[in-house]
């Protein structure tokens, strides 16, 4: 098999890159920046291919190698309205064009608020907020588009080069042992996913061929506090600075002057209210979930980053 990573510098785009790689495929890894392709797949077999995907034409002609596609870009969220349906578009032409099969990799935003039970893929999508709109939107468009897909709902992302991530924010400064903050409320339990775990389970998918344009949710290893995660991340590091909570105020406030911050009010209801999968389905039909102790994936993530940044 041979398999195209679109957004493959991303954290869950580089992390199916390995794992297609542990499973003996053939990889083509797109990104816009060559370097840091480089610097992540330089001592693997991996094809590189710097490209924009809002041009058609260059997703086609690295497609052209593939008999899967795995959509795991990301953009800045202040582009979502409008560049987001372009993306698909782009992606979905190619697919059919090239004949190739889909998995889109996606997030818990089109589900909308939790209703404090575990959300299945039969829950009933109901986004409130305009980045939930455009998840789902997107998801019409590659259900109705015909091609053979599958989508694969996970949860916030950590793990080696998961960048720009509620977590990555905090490690970035724990790392560097500058003074660390943590995004909502500490004593709310949430769910994370490894991306090493998420690229294990999504490839599983891919490989077994469950693209029929169906959901699948792959939850995290379990619910934590943010209590819980700085004391792990204290244990490892031996971090002593006080960790301070970001308030929604907070990231308004910041809003007035970072468009970025202004865009990420409307989610913050995930801190407060968050979201929890249930992989019921998955280990029905495929097996057990991939799940990472959350220590053992803090300590892995936090080696990344010093690793990476020397």
């Amino acid at each position: 098999m041979k398999a195209l990573v679109l957004g493959a510098t991303g954290g869950m785009g580089s992390a199916i890159v390995y794992e297609l790689l542990e499973r003996g495929v053939e990889v083509t890894a797109f990104a816009r920046n060559l370097e840091k392709l480089n610097k992540l797949f330089k001592n693997h077999q991996v094809r590189l291919v710097q490209g924009d995907v809002f041009h058609e034409e260059q997703i086609s002609r690295a497609a052209e190698y593939a008999d899967i596609v795995f959509h795991s870009i990301n953009i800045p969220y202040q582009e979502w309205e409008d560049k987001q349906p372009i993306l698909m578009k782009n992606i979905l032409n190619t697919v059919k064009k090239t004949r190739t099969k889909l998995v889109i990799v996606d997030n818990i935003y089109a589900y909308g608020r939790n209703l404090g039970t575990l959300v299945a893929e039969t829950t009933r999508k109901d986004p409130h907020t305009k980045k939930g709109k455009i998840r789902l939107e997107l998801n019409s468009m590659a259900k109705d588009s015909g091609v053979p897909m599958l989508i694969a709902h996970f949860p916030d992302f950590y793990g080696p080069h998961a960048e720009n991530t509620l977590l990555d924010y905090m490690f970035q400064a724990i790392v560097k042992d500058k003074k660390a903050q943590f995004v909502g409320d500490q004593t709310i339990p949430r769910e994370y996913i490894y991306t090493p775990d998420g690229a294990k389970a999504v490839c599983e998918l891919a490989m077994q061929d469950r693209l029929e344009g169906g959901h699948w949710n792959i939850p995290g290893t379990s619910t934590i506090t943010g209590k819980e995660i700085i004391e792990l991340v204290r244990e490892l590091t031996g971090y002593e600075k006080k960790v301070s909570t970001v308030s929604k105020n907070m990231i308004r406030l910041l809003g007035v002057f970072d468009s970025g911050m202004r865009e990420m009010v409307e989610m913050f209801y995930l801190n407060e209210d968050p979201v929890v999968l249930d992989g019921g389905k998955y280990e029905r039909e495929i097996g057990q979930i991939p799940r990472t102790p959350y220590k053992e994936g803090f300590q892995k993530t936090l080696e990344s980053i010093t690793d990476f940044s020397e």
